[in-house]
């Protein structure tokens, strides 16, 4: 048995009780002055509580069980400062660093004496600091605390003194965590473009400075509340450094998104000859219902990753997930307080444009639509293919760290590195740690074994590294450590070589390194892919199902989102992996993927949830799926187009941050967004609602019982 959802009569019914919404709207109307000045409050309170409190963000890569943090956590316990932040001072001289003895050591005298610095090393008397042609060299000076805790001017210090040492007859450059982080800038830059491009598209649409103003307005005030919480948040939960401008690139996006989805009913209505009261609270009972459904599709996708049990990953899904929350709450709270302050010049500045509109609203995408449904498989084969082929990259990822060889040429770290890479061979600055727990003669057997296997260009003589039974090898591989070959090595390490020595010899062996966490993260998101999957997908299915009444629509959206993801995915494997436009080619970053997909599955359930709901709100008014979903494209194809433009700039300015992994999320998420919005919303839902007609709101009895009802629309 099945069910069809009969149209509802759309007039001669008796006036029904206002809904939750149209009273949260008359009262943020009514109370308008007092819901602006509770913002106010809330955003100065929580700024000013934040600074007297303070941050503690704190990165937490661990990967419990795994090989890796086995060897970090030993590490941590045994020999606290081999595991602790350490920078490099790199030397070159042509003449030969003996001719520089007295500069360099000047230097390293200088740097010994600075805050922040423990120790450093002098070069000419520890051994292996000088390559065998003596032009190169390296003095380590291990710092004070974690990079992230370490002052940057601190460490800005120590390059400034550096640069005062350099002549024709001596280079010097500095390399490691503490110097990258140093080296890029505090931000600020990618949030202003993205800020300014979204305004501009904002009085293109609506021709008016003042309308522009009210969703960005919201924006900022969602943001920026967001921004105090979250400082404060970090003393009480995990919650990684890049947080906060991830927190900002998706805040500023979806709080746009979301005032912009509202601002525009609320301008139709006004259109269609209702008073501003009226306009807003419709505005909310409507798209602010999609509005909240949205979100909360968002939040469930970003708690999903708590399903990976991966501790960076829970922070950011916490970080993000608020930021959402507290967008929504300024959407449908401040937005209807905004509109009815400004609401008389607003209201002026709508119907001004409206008489000088030469055509109905809508015209342009009805015409689209009718296009679409008239041989609907051409379109969407095309844009299916273009999605699966943009996909495909996505196949040959790879998944690593981002380290100083994927930095810009022109850094001292990047510069550091390869002259690193030039005196002592590619690998050495990502060698493994193999630690041996057994006796002298295991550890030997171990170096002995490890030194005769191809792929390995060096190994150091075991070093104990604490009382008892526990050694460390350096095993400096001959591959870069973002090589392909450097992560098949791991494997061959822990499958093939080592295990056999620790038969014969009863020792336990461990490999790790930052190389070889990349693997074993890789390998921990893909065994708890299927578990994330099952709850992102299938959460956010069920939802559709019960808005929509439809066992179709859920698969649809579901299938659309996970191409639209992959295509991104994909457009990012090329540009940031292969090198496409000039990039510095690398591994992608580990954490990456896994973000993108929680993030852009649930931004993606935005447009879906809006166009369709209109489609559907047409379709219980008429009986008529053709119409509907013309009717649906028409009043949201304008606004779904702007939205997404507003979104791309947002998230495109972030390429622009010198953060390798920020500008990865910031193509991924624009590039995902563009096909949301255009390749799939425009071309692939009306295409296939077209083949689906009517049942597409087709939903089985069974579960039509089983399934709570939650209306987008006033019953």
């Amino acid at each position: 048995m099945t069910q069809t959802l009969a149209p509802q009569p759309s007039s001669g019914a008796p006036p029904t009780r206002p809904s939750r919404m149209e009273r949260l709207a008359g009262w943020s109307q009514r109370h308008r002055l007092l819901a602006l000045l509770v913002w106010v409050v809330v955003l100065g309170g929580v700024t000013a509580a934040s600074q007297a409190i303070g941050t503690d963000y704190r990165d937490d890569h661990s990967l419990p069980g795994t090989e890796s943090q086995a060897v970090t956590e030993a590490f941590e316990k045994y020999a606290p400062a081999e595991s602790g932040t350490t920078v490099q001072i790199v030397f070159q001289s042509d003449d030969g660093l003996a001719s520089q003895r007295a500069a360099i050591t000047a230097l390293v005298d200088r740097v010994d004496d600075m805050p922040s610095v423990l120790t450093v090393s002098d070069p000419f008397e520890s051994h292996g600091s000088i390559n065998d042609a003596g032009t190169i060299g390296f003095a380590t000076a291990t710092l004070d605390g974690p990079a992230t805790e370490v002052p940057a001017e601190d460490v800005r210090a120590v390059i400034d003194a550096a640069r005062e040492f350099e002549s024709d007859a001596l280079r010097v450059e500095l390399g490691g965590d503490a110097v990258r982080g140093a080296e890029e800038s505090s931000g600020g830059a990618a949030e202003g473009a993205g800020m300014l491009a979204a305004l501009v598209i904002l009085l293109f649409m609506f021709g008016s400075l003042l309308a522009a103003a009210v969703p960005l307005l919201t924006a900022v005030f969602a943001v920026g509340s967001t921004l105090g919480l979250i400082a404060i948040a970090s003393n009480v939960f995990t919650l990684p450094s890049y947080i906060v401008p991830l927190m900002m690139l998706v805040g500023l996006g979806v709080g746009v998104d979301y005032a912009l989805l509202i601002f525009t009913r609320f301008r139709g209505e006004i259109r269609r000859g209702a008073d501003r009261e009226t306009a807003a609270r419709t505005a909310l009972d409507t798209a602010g219902r999609s509005v909240l459904f949205a979100g909360a599709t968002v939040i469930i996708a970003l708690l999903g990753l708590l399903a990976l049990g991966l501790g960076g990953l829970q922070g950011v899904a916490l970080g993000v997930g608020l930021t959402v929350l507290v967008t929504m709450l300024a959407s449908v709270t401040l937005l209807p307080s905004l509109l009815s302050l400004m609401g008389r010049r607003i209201e002026a500045s709508i119907l001004r444009r409206a008489a000088k509109a030469k055509s109905e609203p809508g015209a342009r995408w009805r015409r689209w639509a009718a296009l679409m449904q008239r041989r609907p498989l051409v379109p969407l084969l095309f844009a299916l293919a273009l999605l699966v082929a943009l996909s495909a990259p996505a196949l040959a990822m790879r998944l690593g760290f981002a380290d100083a060889g994927t930095e810009a040429p022109t850094t001292t770290s990047r510069q550091a590195y390869d002259l690193l890479g030039e005196g002592f061979g590619t690998g050495f600055n990502g060698p493994l740690i193999v630690l041996s727990e057994g006796d002298d003669a295991a550890a030997q057997a171990a170096y002995e074994k490890l030194s005769s296997t191809v792929g390995i260009a060096e190994v150091a003589p075991p070093q104990r590294i604490a009382p008892g039974e526990l050694s460390m090898l350096l095993v400096f591989p001959d591959t870069a450590p973002q090589a392909a070959e450097t992560a098949e090595l791991v494997a061959h390490l822990r499958a093939d070589v080592l295990p056999p020595v620790a038969d014969g010899t009863g020792a336990t062996y461990l490999v790790g390194g930052s190389t070889a966490a990349a693997v074993d993260f890789a390998d921990a998101v893909s065994d708890r892919m299927p578990l994330f999957l099952l709850v992102v997908v299938g959460l956010s299915a069920l939802l559709l199902m019960a808005v929509f009444r439809s066992l179709l629509i859920p698969i649809k959206a579901a299938i659309l989102n996970l191409l639209s993801i992959g295509a991104s995915l994909g457009v990012i494997t090329l540009v940031f992996q292969e090198g496409w436009f000039g990039v510095q080619s690398g591994p992608i970053e580990a954490f990456v993927p896994v973000m993108i997909f929680a993030i852009v599955f649930g931004l993606s359930m935005d447009y879906e949830v809006f166009l369709v709901s209109r489609m559907h709100e047409e379709w219980r008014r008429t009986g008529d799926a053709t119409h509907a979903v013309r009717e649906g494209l028409a009043t949201t194809g304008g606004v779904i187009t702007a939205a997404g433009a507003i979104m791309i700039v947002v998230f495109g300015a972030f390429v622009l941050s010198p953060d390798r992994m920020l500008q990865q999320f910031g193509l991924g998420l624009a590039v995902a967004v563009l096909l949301d919005a255009l390749v799939i919303r425009c071309l692939v839902v009306p295409t296939v609602m077209r083949l689906f007609g009517t049942k597409a709101w087709w939903l089985p009895r069974r579960l039509d019982r089983v399934l709570p009802k939650i209306a987008l629309e006033k019953e």
